[in-house]
């Protein structure tokens, strides 16, 4: 006991001298403050003579406290290919300053080698969102790089990811960072980092950083020996003017040259930025492409870091899109677009018969048959679109999805003899894809313009979602139809997910531990006839992958489901996809019936799955 004991206080008094430290190199007050506050309650013990609750409240609080700085303290943020991404507060496993100078001077001399001896020196563009001190981590960034000699270009204002991704691309920066946590809660902040210019010269030229350059860079940030060691300019930097935000406008309204001005402009469009950057800049590419009618939910149109009217600032999630569903459903719009925080994303909901249910009780949008589109819908009818411009300008090219999307891209790509890829997740692998015409991964991103921006873009892609609603309009149809039409092409595609979230990170090695030792025999009724352990990586029909922790399950009747671990939650996540036969002919009732099979199948499916996978506890 005694040992336990000295165990115990050896590792308190570690853990102070660490807090100490990090709060001596703290440039930032408020993050200063805040761990000091935390030491001294954590060291707190209840005073002599006092006993009862009031003893006991001392005690948990000064618990609460220590597991609160032990966290804080149990490492440094990890900078990997998805950057920076953390809650804010102090110490070196949060977001901060002190994190934030350190990654700068880790990524600046990680330029600084692989351009060592080149002239002129590195470019870097600088920009940042909206969210709780995304400005002042933008400072933090363009002061340290501009110390050490290197040009940095500041965007003017909050601004989206994807201005980020088109100004790399426009001043040929060797890189480009985003201060952002994209669809993070509003406690989040983030560091997106992109390569371009002359240190990545090849097809990923302006997309995120991938190994082994995360690898290099997190290696250079770990040699960083303190805050204060860092130098910072107090200026010397620029700050681009809003003519950068002019030509991303222009770029991104031109991706639908010509077309039905009537027809735009009849099209009535819902629109939410969910408190992010990209309300008024969406509203006015949109216009510029000939859609004028955009209506703007009102609580939700300006930035605010705080995010209130939702619980979760993410288009996917429940609940998020309400306010804009009761917009289109109260004005008879058209269409609803929701953006991301950082409007790299992008939802569609649009009016579908399937969906209606006879009001009984109190009308609402979706009784009235109002439904989000999921991802591999939306990336199905881009995919589409981006196919048939591409046959009609005789282009060659490839449709790109990730290993988790739908299989439909594919079969859209070989109907138009262009080629397809399946990448591992993210638009840093994607938007590699050689000849890219059109990317999409089902989490809501796509890339249609991977000229100008090579990465997800929430508000060019609603520009040509706009298009083709109102293309589809002059003919009396809608999405929902040309969705139809693909089935009666290839087949139903219908997906879905199986998700579980892990208090006990342990778990999520066991439970894919588990499902490579043991995998199901069948799926939703058929035999599974092929299992790939992706951790081994690919070389097959579907497209060579490097190693990544996944396993991809097919069955005879061509049902398909991947497992992954989540790359930016502690969840382990299945994708589920069934594709029901649909005759060329097929009709309504005939369709109806291939949604109602394919409802089922994954329903199934999902249930198997869950049992495989041990998840009902999870």
């Amino acid at each position: 006991m005694g040992t336990d004991r000295s165990d115990d206080r050896d590792d308190w008094d570690r853990l102070v001298a660490q807090v100490e430290a990090w709060v001596a190199d703290d440039p930032d007050p408020v993050t200063a403050d805040e761990l000091s506050g935390l030491l001294r309650v954590a060291g707190d013990a209840p005073a002599p003579g006092l006993s009862g609750p009031e003893a006991d409240l001392v005690r948990s609080q000064a618990a609460t406290a220590r597991a609160d700085l032990a966290d804080r303290f149990s490492g440094l943020l990890q900078f990997g290919t998805a950057g920076l991404r953390g809650e804010l507060g102090g110490g070196p496993h949060r977001m901060n300053r002190s994190v934030v100078i350190r990654a700068a001077s880790g990524l600046a001399d990680f330029l600084l080698g692989e351009l060592e001896g080149a002239s002129p020196a590195p470019r870097v563009v600088v920009g940042y969102d909206a969210r709780h001190n995304s400005h002042r981590f933008a400072l933090d960034t363009a002061e340290v790089m501009t110390a050490v000699g290197i040009d940095v270009l500041l965007l003017p204002r909050p601004l989206p990811t994807p201005v980020v991704a088109y100004a790399v691309r426009r001043f040929g920066a060797d890189a480009g960072v985003m201060v952002t946590a994209s669809h993070n809660p509003p406690r989040d902040n983030g560091y997106k980092v992109y390569l371009g210019g002359r240190v990545v010269t090849d097809g990923g030229q302006g997309a995120q950083i991938v190994p082994p350059a995360d690898g290099a860079i997190a290696a250079a940030i770990a040699r960083v020996p303190s805050v204060a060691s860092v130098p910072r300019a107090s200026s010397g930097w620029t700050v681009l003017g809003e003519d950068v935000v002019e030509e991303y406008a222009r770029t991104a309204a031109g991706v639908v040259p010509g077309g039905d001005a009537d027809a735009r402009a009849r099209l009535k469009v819902v629109l939410t930025p969910l408190h992010g950057v990209g309300g008024a800049l969406a509203r006015d590419v949109l216009a510029r492409a000939g859609f004028p009618d955009v209506m703007l939910v009102p609580e939700q149109a300006e930035p605010d870091p705080d995010f209130p009217t939702v619980s979760f600032p993410n288009p996917e999630e429940p609940g998020a899109t309400d306010l804009a569903l009761a917009l289109a459903w109260a004005t008879r719009a058209d269409l609803v677009v929701a953006l991301d925080p950082d409007a790299d994303r992008c939802a569609v909901a649009v009016v579908d018969p399937r969906s209606h249910v006879p009001a009984r009780g109190p009308e609402t949008p979706q009784a009235d048959g109002w439904r989000m589109l999921t991802g591999d819908e939306v990336g199905a009818l881009l995919g589409a679109d981006a196919a048939a411009r591409a046959r009609t300008a005789g282009a060659d090219g490839a449709l790109a999805c990730s290993i988790v999307s739908s299989r439909l891209l594919a079969a859209i790509a070989a109907d138009a003899g262009l080629r397809s890829a399946a990448t591992l997740t993210g638009f840093k692998w994607i938007s590699r894809v050689e000849g890219l015409v059109f990317g999409y991964e089902e989490a809501l991103g796509y890339c249609v313009d991977p000229a100008h921006v090579r990465d997800k873009d929430g508000i060019s892609a609603a520009v040509r979602v706009c298009d083709l609603a109102s293309r589809l309009a002059t003919e009396g149809r809608t999405l929902v139809d040309a969705l139809d039409d693909l089935a009666r092409a290839h087949g139903l595609h219908a997906t879905g997910q199986v998700s579980a979230r892990f208090s006990d990170l342990s778990r999520i090695g066991a439970t894919m531990t588990a499902l490579r030792e043991a995998p199901p025999a069948h799926l939703a009724g058929s035999p599974v006839v092929e299992v790939v352990d992706l951790s081994a990586g690919t070389d097959d029909d579907r497209g060579g992958l490097p190693p990544t922790d996944g396993m991809r399950l097919l069955t005879a009747d061509g049902t398909r489901v991947v497992v992954r671990p989540s790359g930016t939650e502690p969840k382990v996540k299945a994708y589920l996809e069934v594709i029901v036969p649909v005759a060329t002919d097929a009709d309504r009732p005939a369709l109806d019936a291939a949604h109602r099979t394919a409802r089922r199948r994954l329903d199934h499916l999902a249930g198997d799955v869950r049992t495989a996978l041990g998840l009902s506890d999870a």
